[in-house]
């Protein structure tokens, strides 16, 4: 795995999600309020629009534009079930927040 380094601890806020481009993908990091730090593709597989324009209630991502939802943890769909968001790898040290997009593809779900 290569962790490349996104931002450091004082770019997030717990509770909130900010968007990174790392390697020509845009990422989605979300830190969850008494949680740990994710990181999700940062579009919706829906129709491609920008998650950061969305709500995070602190456990769901929620697109701006027809309401898909996403859990904060694993990505999986809560409005479709049956669509998911894909999670890369990302770890903390120090100060640095680092994640890894190697072999991590972004998923697109039915219209």
């Amino acid at each position: 795995m290569a962790f490349v380094k996104i931002c450091n601890l004082e770019d997030l806020w717990e509770g909130e999600m900010e968007s990174f481009e790392v390697d020509g993908q845009e990422i989605l990091v979300v830190w969850p309020a008494d949680g740990e730090i994710a990181a999700f593709q940062a579009i919706c597989p829906h129709q491609d629009i920008p998650l950061v324009e969305g709500k995070f209630d602190g456990k769901s991502i929620i697109c701006r534009a027809h309401q898909w939802s996403f859990d904060c943890i694993t990505g999986a769909g809560i409005n479709p079930a049956d669509s998911r968001l894909a999670k890369y790898p990302i770890k903390v040290e120090g100060d640095a927040v680092m994640v890894d997009t190697e072999g991590v593809q972004v998923l697109f779900a039915h219209t």
